[in-house]
């Protein structure tokens, strides 16, 4: 990669500067360029790339606060339109089978997969419980369930932060859940229901009866009670 050094001559006296001079000097000028250009080609490609490069990590650092705002974005328009950001995912796999599970996770330190999940292959999108628009595109609308991922294409680790981020935005109040409705009958469910007998009463117990007869008539082993007064003689006391 070439370590950009520009040179610049005055335009108001073109062609007046030697040559030789400027020969000299270890320049470095962009592809397709001459060496003395006019002030509206000072910058050439590279700066462009370093521009969008800057503006995307602006974007991102945006978008890392409020997630949500992504959404509404012109950009996210233009590249999903109203479909889900999973609609049209398919994952590359090796012959005519798909896996029946979706990978554990598509990022592993720096490196990125061929073929990432629709979630990590977009940095903008965050999952969060108050990106409620992107949340919704994971439950079905029918059944208030939330979309596998073997439906969805989304991988393990993400999938684990959906189902995270639901709860939380159900908890919060941010999105609904289905609660099944339950008729009551006016029917008496207590003890004196026909399908419930009757609770007897506790037996009165006199001092040194046990509760269960059965327990009075068990003989504890000797060797094991003497080992037990042992280990709490100083409480027998």
């Amino acid at each position: 990669m070439y370590r950009l050094r520009w040179v610049f001559v005055p335009w108001s006296s073109p062609y007046k500067t030697n040559l030789s001079i400027l020969q000299r000097l270890p320049v470095r000028t962009c592809p397709g360029l001459p060496l003395l250009v006019p002030p509206s080609h000072f910058y050439c490609k590279a700066a462009s790339l370093h521009e969008d490069a800057v503006q995307a990590a602006e974007a991102l650092s945006r978008y890392k606060d409020r997630p949500w705002d992504y959404l509404e974005s012109e950009e996210y328009i233009e590249r999903y339109g109203t479909s889900p950001v999973w609609e049209g995912y398919r994952r590359n796999h090796k012959g005519g089978i798909p896996p029946q599970k979706t990978r554990k996770t598509c990022i592993r330190g720096d490196k990125i997969c061929g073929n990432p999940c629709p979630i990590c292959r977009d940095p903008n999108i965050i999952i969060h419980h108050q990106n409620v628009k992107l949340l919704q595109q994971f439950i079905s609308p029918h059944t208030g369930m939330v979309y596998d991922s073997t439906q969805t294409g989304v991988c393990m680790k993400q999938q684990k932060k959906l189902n995270e981020a639901i709860t939380t935005a159900q908890d919060h109040g941010l999105l609904p859940f289905q609660i099944p409705f339950v008729e009551y009958s006016g029917e008496d469910y207590s003890n004196s229901h026909d399908a419930v007998g009757t609770t007897p009463s506790p037996p009165s117990l006199t001092i040194g009866d046990t509760w269960y007869k059965w327990y009075s008539e068990m003989t504890p082993d000797e060797n094991q009670v003497a080992k037990v007064k042992k280990t709490y003689k100083a409480y027998l006391k």
